[in-house]
Order: C-alpha cells, then structure tokens, then sequence
C-alpha cells in the first residue's frame, strides 16, 4: 500500500529508511507537476537540494518528472541553501514555482520536499491541500529532460548589496560560522569574507560525526561554535540551520544567544540603524521580546498561528517591515517573502559593525532595556485518542487561574494561549500531525516559567480535575 502523504506547513519530509523513497517522491513531483500544468502549463520550475548525499539524485529525480508533464525544469547545478531558491523564483518572471529537497533542520538520515509559490514564498495552505489532492496512488513513468542552472552564485551577489559593506569592512569583525554540515557552507564564509570580514568555518565538510548531529540552531547542536568562539578570540559564532532558513549566535564570551534575541536585535536595527518600517508579524509561540520592541517603536504587531505559510500569507498583504517564527527563521519584507538565515548573519554582522558593540554588549543591552524574559517549551507526548480529545474541548477550555495566575487575556487562535498582567504567557498546542502537546512559557523569572510549564501540563495530562482527561 502506498504512503500516505500530509504536505504540512514546510512540505513533507519522512527518513531515507521509511517512506522517503523514489516512488513517493515521482507521487508529489506528479501532482505538483499536475496542478502547475493546468494553471501555468510550459512554466518554469526550479528544483534545488541541500548538502546530504542523497539530494542531488532525488532533486534530479524530480525534475524529470515535472519535465515529463511539459513543465521547463531548471535543476541546480550544485547544492543551495532554500533562500536562494526562493529568491530565484521570486525573480523570474517566467517561473511558476520551485522544489525544494531539503531535510532541513532534521536528523541526517531524513529528507523533505518543500514547495514554493510563484512569488519564492512558501506554499499556501489552499496550494499545499490542492497538491496533496492531487497525488496519485501510483507513480506515474513520465519523464522529461532537465537543464542545469546556477542559482547560488547571483543570489550571493544579491546578498552583499543587501547589507553595509563598508561599514561591515572597517569593523574588522572575525565571526565563526558553523553551518552544521548543511547547505550554507562556504557560501555564507565566501560572502563574509567579500565583506572584509575574517572568517573561521567550522562543521564544513562531512566527516565521521555529521551523521550524529542535527542540523538545528540550537543547544546542544551549538556547543561547538561556543567553544570554537573561545578558543579564536572572535567577536561572534553565527549558526545556520541545514538548508539555510534559520540562524542563532554565540557572543564573544561564549553564550548562546538564543533566536528570540536575534529577532528582537535584527528588528531593533532596521529600525534604528536602518531607518526602515513597517509591520511586524510574529508567530504565537514566539517571545515577548520582538513585541516590546516593536511597542517602543510604533510598530504595529500581527500574531499568526504557528507555521511560516500564516505568516508568509499576511507579508503578501505587502508593507512588512519583518516576518518572524519561534524557531529563528526570518524573514524581510524589503527582500523576499521566505526566511534566510544567510542575510539574517550578515545583518548581525552590520548591526555590530554601525553600533560599535559587541554581540554580548547588545544581547544585555536588549535584557536592560526591555526586560529579562526566561523562555522554553516542553513536547508532552500522550494516546492518539487522549490528544482527539484535547482537540475537541480547546476551544471551550478557559482556565480561571494557571499556577495560581489569572489570565487577563486568552487566546484560541492556534492552541489555547493565556497571557498573564506582567506579559508572562503560557501556550498549549496539540500538534496537527503527531501525539505531542507542545507547551511553551515565557516569563521574567526561571521557577515562575516553569510554574506555568508545569500547571499547564498539568492541564493537557489532565491532572487538573478537567474532565475528559
């Protein structure tokens, strides 16, 4: 019996050992190829791949497939991070979208296809359900021929206008990059390095331990930049994900800076280095920090579900000033609607270079003047039913208090999220696809955040008295 496949909010992605298999892939690449014929029959679509051995085959692979239905397939010559996809949809008048084969942020032994719209932005819900319609239970033996393109090298080149360059030059910045094997490598460092500044890479080439790490910007992933960090003497680490959407930092001394203070940084600096405004739009689970930020500013916030394709759809309303995700993806609206993790280090680079601080200087500066916020989230697993349920009774579920807490305002958008008098908030979050509660907090204080992680669960285990539980 054929896969069931579920396109979720990045794509799709399974292990190489389970159903990431040929046949699997020809069923999208056929129903994408489908609904791109009927609405957009002879366009262009372009296919990229990230760093992992076996991309280049299943990007290859799919782009023979879209050839065979009557679609140009425009496959890359050489791996690319997902931004440069993106930006090369979005700058090609003639194309009607792009393939992504990715395994993202994932454990190595994965892989993933994302689909992208005509803009480079990532694919809508109605796009994503009309795909995942349309998929075939068999794979069809149509195919077509590719032509190769290098789509890397005139998005690098996008990228260095992007930023300050002379700026960045007379700072005389050395920073350790660490793309965690993933597909920023050597591409990030050779723009940094355009740039004048003096780059340490590391995690570069694939060695008997790439395997066993995750490509996510996270700790304990990170571990090795912070003491690469160290041991250099260097002014940042900046980290990317495994195909380039997301970024985090370590600050000279060695600490993580975690993605919500990137956020709330990179935010600060469009508005007060780079005199840029607009909206801002933040996913519900992320931190605090970005709104205050904003607050300060004048800046109006917009709070979407989790999932970049919400925020994704608000950007296209057009006069976004930044789009942003929990995790560290974000997203300019000046340049393209898609996170890219590759132009958000090169703005940390710039904002340490016009403010004239150190990363560490400007992650304290950022907990002085807008507060400290602890932050974290827990994955509760519990019975496939146990979670139907939990589905079924969010939506009436009002919890007067909450660690001993009365929420002054409650939310039923994605989940159930109480917020609290001193902006400390609480979310749970059944997952959509798997048997998880995600529980996340905020607040000023280590024990108060975990009171609330704690009460919470208390709520989804069902330890709380609700009935149903």
């Amino acid at each position: 019996m054929s896969a069931i496949i579920h396109i979720e909010s990045d794509g799709w992605k399974s292990r190489l050992d389970e159903d990431f298999t040929e046949e699997n892939v020809v069923r999208i690449a056929d129903a994408a190829a489908r609904v791109w014929s009927r609405t957009a029959p002879g366009a262009i679509v372009y296919v990229a791949y990230d760093a992992r051995p076996e991309a280049e085959r299943f990007a290859c692979l799919v782009g023979r497939v879209l050839a065979g239905h009557g679609l140009a397939a425009m496959v890359s010559d050489r791996f690319a991070p997902t931004p440069a996809l993106a930006w090369t949809v979005a700058h090609d008048n003639r194309a009607c979208g792009g393939i992504m084969v990715t395994g993202s942020h994932n454990p190595y032994d994965y892989l993933g296809i994302k689909l992208y719209m005509d803009d480079g932005g990532i694919a809508s819900a109605e796009f994503a359900e009309e795909i995942e319609a349309s998929i075939e239970g068999e794979p069809s033996d149509v195919r077509g021929p590719i032509e190769r393109r290098d789509i890397v090298l005139p998005y690098l080149d996008d990228l260095c206008t992007l930023v300050d360059g002379d700026a960045i030059s007379r700072a005389r910045l050395t920073v350790v990059v660490d793309p965690l094997y993933g597909s920023t490598r050597t591409y990030l460092p050779a723009v940094m390095g355009a740039l004048g500044i003096n780059v340490v890479e590391i995690h570069a080439e694939m060695d008997e331990g790439a395997e066993d790490m995750h490509p996510e910007p996270v700790e304990p992933w990170v571990d090795d930049c912070e003491q690469a960090v160290v041991e250099v003497g260097a002014d940042a680490g900046l980290v990317n994900d495994g195909d380039g959407i997301r970024m985090a930092a370590v600050d000279g001394a060695g600490r993580f800076i975690t993605p919500h203070q990137i956020i709330a940084l990179l935010l600060e600096h469009l508005l007060v280095n780079r005199s840029e405004r607009g909206h801002v739009v933040l996913g519900i689970s992320s931190s605090v920090l970005a709104r205050r930020v904003a607050k300060s500013y004048d800046c109006r916030v917009v709070v979407k579900p989790v999932g970049f394709r919400h925020i994704y759809k608000e950007m296209c309303k057009g006069d976004i000033l930044l789009g942003a995700e929990e995790a560290g993806g974000i997203a300019l609206g000046s340049h393209m609607l898609e996170r890219d993790g590759l132009l958000a280090a090169l703005l940390i680079c710039e904002l340490m270079a016009k403010s004239g601080k150190t990363l560490e200087q400007l992650a304290d500066d950022l907990s002085k003047t807008y507060g400290k916020t602890c932050y974290a989230r827990r994955d509760l697993r519990v019975e496939a039913e146990v979670i139907d349920v939990f589905r079924t009774m969010l939506p009436g579920l009002n919890p007067k208090t909450v660690a001993g807490r009365e929420p002054v305002q409650v939310s039923h958008m994605d989940g159930l999220k109480l917020e609290f008098s001193d902006e400390s908030w609480v979310l749970l979050r059944p997952s959509r696809t798997k048997p998880v509660v995600r529980v996340y907090a905020e607040a000023p204080s280590i024990q108060e955040r975990d009171e609330l992680l704690e009460a919470a669960c208390d709520i989804a285990r069902g330890e709380a008295g609700i009935s149903g539980f």
